[in-house]
């Protein structure tokens, strides 16, 4: 991992008096580990609050983002989580006004346009709110013990923060509307062979192969990686224009010049 940079800017000094989510912050990434197991990681108010803090930061100071959840504790006898979906105690209470505003869905939405990409790093149970905060990524790497789906018409609601059309797009129409409308629960060999995640590793090792692959994005040059995810994410009608725009900007930018001199420069010496 690189070396430890810690956060100055009093705006974002209030990392420290998270209660939902624990942050550790390097040079090029940030670590985001959803933190109320009492509750397996059930997402509320103080949790999409402390998420829209981490995104405001990182829109002024891109990084790469990891979100995690709890690990499993042999120990203390507790499973692995990584978020169980909305807080119902909370979600039992909200009406119609609530569900206009788009309480998941908005800072969901603001996660996938965060301008690095973004890793979630599953293990546990992914259901609900929660699996839709992991769609919301860029990648996802997860364990055989991983369970991803979607309950909420057992609760008499629908997936509203983005899983009837992300999920589509991740799986196809079949198996999304399976899951949608049936609760059906994926392990993480399905979700692998589904295109969920992108790769299956070990539980000791999930953190470590997330950070493999920030350390792959981070070598890259930085401003590339950001025009890439925003023509990928763009609308098919902006294309080939957004396209032809973003590699106009990185055609001047002297990091293409330093970096294709110096594949130049080793292609000789090869």
């Amino acid at each position: 991992m690189p070396s430890v940079e810690h956060v100055t800017s009093a705006e974002y000094s209030a990392f420290g008096n998270f209660e939902a989510i624990r942050v550790t912050e390097f040079e090029d990434r940030l670590i985001a580990q959803l933190d109320r197991p009492a509750v397996r990681n059930a997402i509320d108010q103080g949790m999409v609050a402390e998420l829209h803090a981490i995104c405001g930061y990182l829109e002024s100071a891109p990084k790469i983002l990891i979100i995690t959840g709890t690990p499993a504790d042999p120990v203390a006898g507790t499973k692995a989580f990584f978020a169980s979906g909305a807080d119902i105690s909370q979600l039992r209470d909200r009406r119609r006004d609530d569900a206009l505003r788009g309480i998941n869905s908005t800072i969901f939405s603001r996660v996938t346009a965060l301008p690095m990409p973004v890793i979630a790093a599953l293990d546990g149970f992914a259901l609900g709110g929660g699996a839709e905060l992991a769609y919301a990524a860029d990648f996802r790497i997860g364990t055989a013990q991983l369970r991803v789906g979607q309950p909420e018409v057992g609760l008499g609601i629908m997936a509203a923060a983005g899983a009837v059309w992300r999920l589509k797009e991740l799986v196809g129409e079949s198996l999304a509307k399976e899951m949608l409308m049936t609760g059906r629960i994926l392990s993480g060999t399905e979700c692998l062979a589904a295109g969920i995640i992108s790769e299956l590793v070990e539980p000791d090792s999930l953190i470590e192969a997330a950070g493999a692959l920030a350390d792959r994005i981070a070598k890259q040059d930085p401003l590339a990686v950001r025009l890439t995810k925003l023509a990928f994410h763009a609308p098919r009608e902006a294309h080939p224009v957004i396209d032809t725009l973003a590699q106009g900007i990185l055609f001047e930018s002297d990091a293409k010049f330093e970096r294709m001199d110096g594949f130049l420069a080793r292609k000789k010496t090869s």
